[in-house]
């Protein structure tokens, strides 16, 4: 086994760490230049020898690091800038100044514990120890000792910060609960920079530590005279109070999750932003058009893309049979009677004689497809699914995945409305062409949330990945800071921020997707939303103009030479006869006697 590492305490020196950022992911262990080999060796006989290897791999792993790809985006939300909990980065000099304070909460909350707190670190050691590594998907280059004293002076530190929320959920005051030392740090308001810090550190997916080692403290503290609760209803009335300050969402009712079911602090935040995620019905695959599965992190593809794939098909036919459905699905009277008098069976066989001879001259003959392709259109009721050039129905691709902007819904007549609630009471009425979007209140706090709940379900894998989904529809549909000014108004975003233009920043800063995701509710929303947005008549012209017209040079050169053949037609024509001498014999206008004087 890996867990069991020799501690060599002349060569811990934190101050002498790589600390520049491009070492961060590197971070996690000592540095050790001269290594104790006798040391070295005990440390693998221990691992091997002295721990049952079935027992230890049966506990998951639970604590992880971030993503490369997503740590590259914003490092500052994925790394801890104040303070570090568990070994991940306890060693960095920026973060490791806040030891002492550490120490002095140990100490305060040695005072009201039925032990010592000696005896809880030999307790945790030889209980814990290999579960405590277990958990932890890096290896942890620590010894015993140093490992589980690190754990528990940081976990009294966490208690300390975490009975604000628990005395603020309660109701009670909390105004005695921070000790002058912490008193600079710590605020009761939650307003002061270095607790809104601590608050973002505390979710970061790399600061997380396991609950079961804080369940352990908790039981052996003393019970205060007014509070008969276990330590997991006290532990789970701290989280709460921790989620309503940190949560963007204004839920109605919570979910009830279960402490004991929860791996970390992240973990218990992320059930009760998405709660019953093992009901919603998730396929992760990608298929492409040949239907292979693909699986991994991947980037957005922009619309520039999927103009130029989209253009290199048959965009004469498509373009044709679009104008030929067009007219069909038209509800006009008059078109009705045109189609009447052009189908009826006597004018049929008129035009298809005269067609046949027309269709085969050169220029002709290469509109021949698609004016009958329109015709064909233009007769029946063409549906809506789009087909490729076989005929054949398309799946849709990943580049065909958007929705268009606030502001474009807005002008197509789709209306906003906000709900109180979470990310699972996104919907779409068609019949009142209404979005309902989850109040999202935003503040300091948020990006770093919700970047860490993202990451947390990109590394946990086996659930489905809805907080990826929802930051990836907002991304969609917030482009400007008009977007985000539009839906402020509306009341679906309670923006803390300096400006709209941040709140925009915010939405569009979360670009990179993380291993796509089929959210079965909230795809059926964005597929409402397309489908309403693109009946529209000014939508249907202007996508099918720019795709399939001032995109293809074929339709602009058949233009050009239709335009050139007319021209050179009138040219011969006035060229036999005197055009002038036409239209002498031309009947004159009603009423336009004596407009000439």
């Amino acid at each position: 086994m890996w867990w069991h590492t020799p501690f060599l305490s002349s060569t811990i020196n934190p101050i002498a760490m790589n600390t520049s950022s491009s070492s961060f992911s590197n971070s996690y262990s000592f540095n050790k230049p001269n290594i104790n080999q006798g040391e070295w060796v005990e440390s693998m006989r221990k691992s091997i020898c002295e721990h049952d290897d079935e027992e230890i791999g049966k506990i998951p792993v639970s604590i992880f690091s971030v993503p490369a790809v997503l740590l590259a985006t914003d490092p500052n939300s994925y790394i801890p800038q104040q303070v570090a909990l568990g070994p991940f980065h306890h060693w960095r000099p920026e973060v490791y100044d806040m030891q002492r304070y550490k120490l002095a909460a140990a100490r305060r909350t040695q005072k009201y514990m039925n032990i010592s707190f000696e005896r809880i670190v030999e307790i945790m050691k030889e209980k814990d120890e290999a579960k405590i590594r277990a958990c932890y998907h890096k290896f942890i280059d620590m010894s015993a000792d140093a490992l589980i004293w690190m754990m528990a002076v940081d976990m009294a530190f966490l208690l300390e910060f975490l009975v604000v929320y628990s005395m603020r959920e309660q109701g009670r005051t909390v105004e005695t609960t921070v000790t002058s030392s912490m008193s600079h740090l710590v605020d009761v308001s939650g307003k002061k920079p270095s607790h809104m810090a601590i608050l973002r550190d505390m979710v970061m997916v790399e600061n997380q530590i396991p609950l079961f080692l804080i369940m352990t403290m908790l039981e052996h503290q003393h019970a205060r005279e007014s509070d008969n609760k276990s330590a997991g209803e006290t532990l789970k009335t701290m989280l709460t109070g921790l989620y309503h300050e940190l949560s963007p969402f204004h839920e109605q009712e919570l979910a009830d999750v279960d402490i004991k079911d929860c791996d970390h602090i992240l973990n218990f935040l992320y059930h009760m932003t998405v709660p019953n995620c093992k009901e919603q019905h998730i396929r992760i695959r990608i298929h492409d058009r040949s239907g292979t599965e693909h699986e991994g992190i991947t980037e957005d593809v922009r619309d520039g893309d999927h103009e130029k794939s989209v253009a290199k098909c048959s965009n004469v036919r498509r373009f044709m049979g679009f104008i030929g459905s067009v007219l069909s699905r038209s509800k006009s009277g008059l078109v009705r009677i045109f189609k009447k008098i052009i189908f009826g069976k006597p004018v049929t066989v008129m035009i298809k004689i005269p067609w046949k001879i027309l269709s085969s001259l050169p220029v002709l003959k290469l509109m021949k497809d698609p004016i009958e392709n329109m015709l064909e259109n233009f007769r029946g009721e063409g549906g809506e699914q789009a087909k490729d050039d076989t005929g054949e129905q398309t799946t849709p691709t990943i580049e065909e995945i958007t929705i268009p902007s606030v502001i474009e819904m807005a002008k197509a007549g789709i209306h906003f409305s906000p709900v109180n609630g979470g990310i699972s009471d996104i919907s779409f009425d068609v019949d009142t062409r209404t979005l309902y979007l989850p109040v999202v209140e935003l503040d300091v706090n948020t990006e770093v949330y919700l970047r860490n709940l993202v990451a947390y379900e990109a590394c946990v894998a086996a659930g489905p990945l809805v907080v990826a989904r929802y930051t990836e529809l907002m991304n969609g549909i917030v482009d400007t800071e008009e977007d985000a000014k539009f839906l402020r108004e509306r009341g679906i975003v309670v923006n803390h921020l300096k400006s709209d233009k941040e709140v925009a920043d915010l939405w569009n800063g979360m670009s990179k997707s993380v291993k796509l995701t089929k959210v079965e509710k909230m795809d059926k929303v964005i597929e409402d939303v397309n489908k309403m947005y693109g009946k529209t008549w000014r939508v249907k012209l202007s996508k099918f103009m720019k795709t399939y017209v001032f995109a293809s040079w074929q339709i602009l050169t058949l233009l050009a030479a239709m335009c050139l053949l007319f021209l050179t037609t009138v040219q011969a024509f006035c060229s036999v006869y005197s055009c002038a001498r036409v239209l002498k014999h031309l009947p004159e206008i009603p009423g336009s006697e004596g407009t000439a004087e």
